[in-house]
């Protein structure tokens, strides 16, 4: 059974979503000794995508490997021994606190683990997906028991409550839940209540560099996100399936009352400029009104947890909620 979760924890985790970060603020665990077992002994059975893994009963050396998995362990109370980066030799995401970070090593880029590096660092559970790491998951688990999830994205919130189930996390987790539900409520009161919301129309669009201009659907992580908030959404968005593709002819398709967007790569490479020098994109209603937001592109693509999405919700009170609101 996973350790009840102690009243001051609670309220740390329910603090830290004030600014934004669903944190265990206090009591985190540091990594077991390299070459150790998890401290509290033995061993429990976590179903998964890919069938049963044996887990140690409180995991402590943790290997990462996908941006999402990482949200989970740190904001779980845990420190990992490894992690992917989304890219050879890149920073792992800002959004998260340097200092849970800084005894963390790189075991390669996301989909491209080393499984060398990452036997060295002895891990007691790998954490995964099976979008980047099916193939691999026989290898990886001679290393260490993996539990992978299905997928990423939407089904964010799920993948949270198994690695939380992984690592013997369980109440922390329904605490950080908590807390980000009633940062939820909050945020849906200070835009004027679920009716004014819902009539407010939010997309999401992304410049990317030698690719087209994306507009994001309901089956992703922002998606999600604008979903639970209760925003509106506009007709050709509100729909399953990952992305609308658009060419700068193309740009009444991205009518909305309010627009995120963020670049992805050298902006110059992308259609941002073609885009919003643009005729049509000065005549859509949100660049009219001036309710256009750049925001950044490593926490609304690949902050998919409750650390990110508990970020995400801090910027959107800030651009929709007038100061003091």
């Amino acid at each position: 059974m996973p350790r009840p979760l102690s009243r001051r924890a609670a309220l740390a985790l329910t603090a830290g979503l004030v600014p934004g970060l669903a944190l265990v603020a206090c009591g985190h665990d540091s990594p077991a000794p390299e070459g150790s077992s998890s401290g509290s002994g033995g061993t429990r059975t976590v179903r998964h995508a890919r069938g049963e893994s044996t887990v140690p009963t409180r995991a402590s050396r943790v290997v990462a490997l996908d941006t999402d998995a990482l949200d989970s362990v740190v904001t779980l109370g845990l420190s990992p021994v490894g992690a992917t980066t989304v890219s050879a030799g890149a920073a792992f995401p800002a959004y998260l606190p340097a200092e849970r970070l800084s005894g963390t090593k790189p075991v390669g880029a996301i989909g491209q683990p080393s499984l060398e590096t990452i036997a060295a660092l002895r891990p007691d559970l790998i954490l995964g997906n099976q979008v980047r790491d099916d193939k691999r998951y026989d290898e990886l688990s001679k290393i260490a028991p993996t539990v992978l999830s299905r997928t990423t994205g939407p089904a964010w919130k799920e993948n949270v409550r198994l690695h939380a189930e992984a690592l013997g996390r369980q109440a922390e987790a329904e605490a950080v839940d908590e807390a980000y539900r009633a940062k939820l409520r909050d945020l849906v009161t200070a835009l004027g209540g679920p009716t004014r919301t819902a009539a407010t129309r939010a997309e999401m669009a992304r410049f990317l560099a030698g690719s087209p201009t994306r507009l994001y659907l309901n089956d992703t992580f922002v998606g999600s996100l604008f979903k639970e908030i209760g925003l509106g959404r506009p007709a050709n968005q509100d729909k399953p399936g990952f992305s609308l593709e658009i060419s700068p002819e193309q740009v009444d398709q991205a009518a909305a009352d309010v627009i995120f967007y963020s670049v992805y790569g050298d902006a110059a490479k992308s259609d941002q400029g073609k885009i919003t020098e643009g005729a049509l994109w000065k005549d859509l209603d949100a660049v009219r009104s001036g309710r256009v937001y750049r925001v950044d592109d490593n926490l609304w693509m690949l902050g998919i947890g409750y650390t990110g999405a508990g970020l995400i919700l801090d910027e959107i009170r800030k651009d929709l909620v007038p100061a003091g609101g």
